[in-house]
């Protein structure tokens, strides 16, 4: 099994950006369709040309006049809604997931460089290395959990709504 709580931290990040009405919204909208289509759908529509009567017996005939009536088949309607409403948070959740990550690779970047300064300075100046101890301790207690939304984050966010 997958890690969950990579999947917790991916989804809170995408709801920290969100209204409280939106949350609820985007849940039950989800929890909803994902509950027909698993519970419902299978059941009520599995053998959908059983009950279908053609008024003639050519052969062929049955399948030709279901899917002149039916062009699409409505498990296959569901989950092309399902795709289609869900794209725009997964293409958000991976754009903000890969700023996360940009900016974690950032931080390291920084920790290693103020690493470097700091074995540098060594005793000579005090304060300066004092400084870049702080800075330093500042840096690894810092952890990343929201990606500030701006520039193209943003964009994203709003294209997304």
């Amino acid at each position: 099994m997958g890690d969950w709580n990579l999947l917790g931290d991916t989804l809170e990040e995408v709801h920290i950006h969100s209204t409280m009405i939106g949350k609820i919204w985007l849940t039950i909208l989800f929890i909803f369709r994902m509950l027909v289509l698993g519970v419902a759908a299978e059941d009520v529509w599995n053998d959908e040309q059983s009950g279908f009567i053609c008024n003639t017996e050519q052969p062929g005939c049955r399948n030709v006049c279901y899917d002149q009536a039916f062009p699409i088949s409505l498990i296959r309607y569901w989950v092309l809604q399902v795709i289609f409403v869900s794209s725009p948070s997964l293409v958000y959740m991976g754009h903000a997931l890969y700023r996360l990550r940009v900016l974690e690779e950032e931080r390291e970047r920084m920790k290693a460089q103020l690493r470097v300064e700091l074995e540098e300075v060594e005793f000579e100046m005090p304060r300066d290395r004092r400084r870049l101890e702080q800075e330093l301790c500042q840096l690894e207690k810092r952890k990343l959990n929201k990606a500030p939304l701006r520039g193209t984050l943003l964009c994203t966010y709003v294209i997304h709504i």
